[in-house]
């Protein structure tokens, strides 16, 4: 009986070798990056879903409600509005980063007069908000994409959110394409609310 008998040089090289390969076929099917940007997206659907649905609630349950001017409210104050679709209703104002719920948020609606209280204990903001890196679908470093714009008209209850999707799955032409199939009139970014063609272009 041999006694020390191990693996030789080129059965070690070998083996690396073809975890090498392994390793790299992962990488590419599972494209951490995208996964990344798919889960940012899911948050973007959930928060304009939420803010939806809140603002539904003050329309049905406050009476002579105070209603925003007709505007286009950003969450992020450094705008850029080559890469921002164009308002419809009003001009943009300043963006504000406030999250409350009082009114005097990015949001300018007052949720505390709900006779339940404020559905949300916050108002949400992108995740990348502020990220003077995010990027868009191309790669181009563009702190606009990651934002949240609030628009309103003078009609109580007539009001649009949009945010911009950064991942191939939920972007235009992705599997789970929600940007052009969101009956909105922006053709980069999805839109919810009950007024969808307050924001257009881009």
């Amino acid at each position: 009986m041999k006694e020390g008998e191990g693996f030789t040089l080129i059965e070690l090289l070998v083996v690396i070798a073809i975890l090498a390969v392994l390793a790299t076929a992962v990488v590419l099917v599972l494209n951490p990056a995208e996964l990344i940007k798919q889960g940012r997206d899911s948050t973007r659907i959930s928060d304009l879903a939420a803010l939806n649905s809140a603002i539904a609630l003050f329309v049905a349950d406050v009476r002579n409600p105070t209603w925003p001017a007709a505007n286009c409210y950003p969450n992020i104050t450094n705008t850029i509005a080559s890469s921002t679709p164009t308002c419809n209703s009003g001009t943009y104002q300043t963006g504000s980063t406030s999250t409350a719920v009082d009114g005097s948020g990015w949001v300018k609606i007052n949720f505390t007069q709900i006779s339940s209280g404020s559905p949300l204990s916050k108002l949400p903001v992108d995740p990348q908000a502020g990220n003077k890196v995010c990027r868009d679908l191309n790669g181009t470093a563009n702190a606009a994409t990651c934002e949240y714009i609030f628009t309103t008209t003078s009609t109580v209850g007539v009001y649009e959110i949009d945010a911009a999707m950064e991942s191939a799955k939920y972007g235009k032409g992705g599997s789970a394409d929600v940007v052009s199939t969101d009956n909105g009139s922006s053709a980069g970014w999805y839109e919810v609310g009950s007024g969808l063609n307050l924001m257009s272009g881009n």
